[in-house]
Protein backbone atom coordinates (compact mmCIF):
# COMPACT_ATOMS: atom_id res chain seq x y z
CA UNK A 1 0.00 0.00 0.00
CA UNK A 2 1.56 3.51 -1.45
CA UNK A 3 -1.13 5.68 -1.07
CA UNK A 4 -3.67 6.84 0.97
CA UNK A 5 -6.36 6.61 -0.88
CA UNK A 6 -5.07 2.73 -0.76
CA UNK A 7 -5.17 2.59 2.73
CA UNK A 8 -8.24 3.95 3.04
CA UNK A 9 -10.08 1.62 1.04
CA UNK A 10 -8.09 -1.32 3.32
CA UNK A 11 -9.28 0.24 6.51
CA UNK A 12 -13.13 0.33 4.90
CA UNK A 13 -12.27 -3.70 4.52
CA UNK A 14 -11.62 -3.85 8.27
CA UNK A 15 -13.81 -5.93 10.91
CA UNK A 16 -15.11 -3.90 13.52
CA UNK A 17 -12.26 -5.47 16.01
CA UNK A 18 -9.76 -5.23 13.63
CA UNK A 19 -10.67 -1.16 13.46
CA UNK A 20 -10.34 -1.12 17.18
CA UNK A 21 -6.98 -2.38 16.98
CA UNK A 22 -5.95 -0.28 14.83
CA UNK A 23 -7.11 2.44 16.09
CA UNK A 24 -5.66 1.51 19.60
CA UNK A 25 -2.34 1.19 17.85
CA UNK A 26 -2.59 4.77 15.80
CA UNK A 27 -3.89 6.74 18.91
CA UNK A 28 -2.22 5.51 22.43
CA UNK A 29 -3.26 7.39 24.97
CA UNK A 30 -1.80 7.63 28.75
CA UNK A 31 -4.18 7.00 31.03
CA UNK A 32 -5.81 9.66 32.47
CA UNK A 33 -7.43 9.40 36.17
CA UNK A 34 -10.98 7.84 35.51
CA UNK A 35 -8.75 4.90 33.84
CA UNK A 36 -6.44 4.88 36.63
CA UNK A 37 -9.48 4.43 39.33
CA UNK A 38 -11.17 2.13 37.54
CA UNK A 39 -7.91 0.06 37.15
CA UNK A 40 -7.50 0.13 40.89
CA UNK A 41 -11.11 -0.53 42.24
CA UNK A 42 -10.85 -3.51 39.40
CA UNK A 43 -7.54 -4.77 40.98
CA UNK A 44 -9.18 -4.14 44.87
CA UNK A 45 -11.94 -6.35 43.76
CA UNK A 46 -14.62 -3.75 44.00
CA UNK A 47 -15.81 -4.46 40.28
CA UNK A 48 -16.15 -8.59 40.82
CA UNK A 49 -19.63 -7.99 41.24
CA UNK A 50 -19.76 -6.85 37.35
CA UNK A 51 -18.04 -9.82 36.20
CA UNK A 52 -20.45 -12.34 38.53
CA UNK A 53 -23.76 -10.36 37.28
CA UNK A 54 -22.57 -10.72 33.55
CA UNK A 55 -21.57 -14.48 33.63
CA UNK A 56 -25.32 -15.22 35.22
CA UNK A 57 -27.05 -13.73 32.62
CA UNK A 58 -24.82 -15.27 30.23
CA UNK A 59 -25.90 -18.72 31.56
CA UNK A 60 -28.93 -17.79 31.80
CA UNK A 61 -28.89 -17.04 28.40
CA UNK A 62 -29.71 -13.33 28.61
CA UNK A 63 -26.54 -11.96 27.40
CA UNK A 64 -24.02 -12.45 24.43
CA UNK A 65 -20.00 -13.08 25.37
CA UNK A 66 -18.81 -9.86 24.05
CA UNK A 67 -16.89 -11.30 20.93
CA UNK A 68 -20.19 -11.71 19.93
CA UNK A 69 -20.54 -8.08 19.08
CA UNK A 70 -17.22 -8.25 16.79
CA UNK A 71 -18.46 -11.41 14.76
CA UNK A 72 -19.54 -10.66 11.16
CA UNK A 73 -22.86 -10.81 9.56
CA UNK A 74 -23.27 -13.20 6.79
Amino acid sequence: MSTVAEIKEAIAKLSPREYCELLAELLPHADDEWDRQMRADADSGKLDFVDRNVRDSMAKGAALPLEAGFEKEA
